[in-house]
């Protein structure tokens, strides 16, 4: 297979992934001769160099929107790099690190503290307190009315149950903030992806066309030709 010699980097290539120079974007083309002053429109680049300044290209214009790449934006421009996905490596650290044992009792708790089965049977306990204390121990009731120490035990539950509710929230809070940045993260990778599919589709759009211009003027000439001899 014939090969040949990139115009920005003097590097062989094979001549499968030859492009003109004609063919490029306005703004890829401007990159390349910010770099490459002496690269014009009748020079050829390869198709690995021209994926690697798209590449570039993506990386200035997140420093424009944003001044500074964050450390989400680099892990994207990586993946890119690299061609590999993010979601699945989403899904493989969702769990995060382990939990520890008070983060597990304050989820259980704070699961269970919020559910009907709790309402049910502290109803049911405060009921049959309240019977205790007033049919059953009607003489000597060990927390006659107003059930002080019936309020002293709900109140305790309450001081003890509020803290541990919002550990377990706040907990809930950073995972939801965590799935946030890597839902930012794959929409932005999905961004940049659409628009290198778009400068592809137009360049693709812009090859075609120069090669069906080519074709029609081969046949123009063709076309001449027999007008020649038919008038000879």
């Amino acid at each position: 297979m014939a090969n040949f010699k990139s115009d920005i980097s003097g590097i062989d290539f094979p001549a499968n992934e030859r492009v003109s120079a004609k063919t490029l974007r306005k703004s890829l083309f401007s990159m390349i001769q910010n770099e490459h002053p002496d690269f014009n429109e009748k020079n050829y680049i390869s198709l690995s160099e021209l994926n690697d300044y798209r590449q570039k290209y993506i990386e200035y214009y997140l420093q424009g929107e944003t001044g500074i790449l964050t450390e989400m934006e680099e892990t994207v421009l990586n993946n890119m790099r690299k061609h590999t996905t993010l979601s699945d490596k989403m899904d493989e650290s969702d769990e995060g690190p382990a939990l520890t044992l008070g983060q597990r009792l304050a989820d259980k708790i704070a699961s269970f503290g919020g559910s009907w089965r709790f309402i049910i049977m502290f109803g049911v306990f405060i009921f049959i307190w309240i019977c205790i204390n007033i049919f059953i121990m009607v003489a000597k009731p060990f927390d006659p009315y107003p059930f002080i120490l019936l309020n002293l035990i709900l109140s305790c539950l309450a001081a003890l149950q509020a803290p541990v509710i919002m550990m377990s929230q706040n907990r809930q809070e950073q995972k939801d903030r965590q799935r946030s940045k890597k839902d930012y993260m794959i929409n932005l990778k999905s961004e940049l992806e659409i628009r290198m599919l778009h400068e592809k589709i137009d360049h693709l759009i812009m090859h075609q066309q120069q090669e069906l211009i080519e074709i029609q003027q081969m046949q123009i000439d063709m076309m001449n030709d027999i007008m020649k001899e038919i008038k000879k």
